[in-house]
């Protein structure tokens, strides 16, 4: 249960850091600080749900799309994101195709060094424990 618990805490974390981060270096890319959890929330669960689904069709019938999986299933949750929540403004298309690329590879990163963090302030926390004892 606690590994699901950190699962879903690195999945909305490296959504906000992808956003964020892409709104810092991408031109027509903005995020509204009204909408911008609700947008971090519907854009986390659509990739969490939206990319393993799109590798198991990908390795079943077009195996050349699975090195872009990742890439897809960003760019089909920016579209709904930016289409059902307040807090996503994406305009024009080289703003698009830029925003899809930074966002995955920044939360592509994310939840690979996220669990690393994760891990290293837990062991930090049980050796800090067992030297009071």
């Amino acid at each position: 249960m606690v590994r699901f618990l950190i699962r879903i805490v690195v999945f909305i974390v490296s959504a906000a850091l992808g956003l964020f981060i892409t709104s810092l270096l991408i031109d027509g890319f903005e995020v509204n600080a009204g909408g911008f959890v609700v947008s971090v929330l519907v854009f986390a669960v659509l990739q969490s749900v939206l990319s393993p689904f799109l590798a198991k069709v990908a390795h079943r019938h077009a195996r050349a799309l699975l090195g872009g999986v990742g890439l897809i299933s960003t760019f089909i949750a920016l579209v709904v994101a930016h289409f059902f929540t307040d807090g996503l403004q994406i305009n024009g298309l080289t703003a698009w195709i830029a925003a899809t690329v930074v966002v995955w590879l920044v939360t592509a990163l994310a939840t690979w060094l996220l669990p690393f963090l994760f891990v290293k302030k837990k062991v930090d926390e049980r050796r800090g424990n067992s030297k009071a004892t």
